[in-house]
């Protein structure tokens, strides 16, 4: 069922990633009012695992070191305009060490970027969307 839903709509590939630094603290993004995790659409001919780290140094302004293992992949939908749009995004582990500095990428609507310590993923449970938590849940 699952199959046909996703094949009779436009699908959107998108890649993140959960990004640590060397105090086990955690990126996050605040956009359109809630807690998110950097992420966003494929380039045409990008490779997922490319993507994930430009998309995290561009939305946070930040150098990644190392993405590492794949974390999960997860499907949404939403309208896109007149039209409904699945979204696939793969998720992966990254680090980014000496990253003190995070520059918010305004355009793409994120007024803000933290590391967040995983004893403090509360304050993001309670204003972000379901998937995010999931995603998360692998740390904290």
């Amino acid at each position: 069922m699952f199959k046909t839903i996703r094949d009779s709509l436009k699908l959107i590939e998108a890649a993140g990633g959960l990004v640590s630094n060397e105090e086990n603290r955690y990126l996050f993004i605040f956009r359109k009012g809630k807690w998110d995790l950097p992420k966003g659409k494929l380039d045409d001919g990008e490779k997922v695992r490319e993507a994930a780290r430009r998309e995290v140094e561009e939305e946070c302004g930040i150098k990644v070191n190392k993405v590492k293992d794949k974390i999960c992949k997860t499907w949404h939908v939403y309208e896109m305009g007149s039209k409904i749009v699945i979204k696939k995004t793969t998720w992966y582990f990254m680090s980014a060490k000496n990253q003190a500095k995070l520059v918010p990428q305004l355009e793409e609507d994120i007024t803000e970027a933290r590391w967040i310590a995983p004893g403090d993923f509360d304050q993001v449970r309670q204003n972000t969307y379901p998937l995010i938590k999931d995603v998360i849940s692998v740390v904290g």
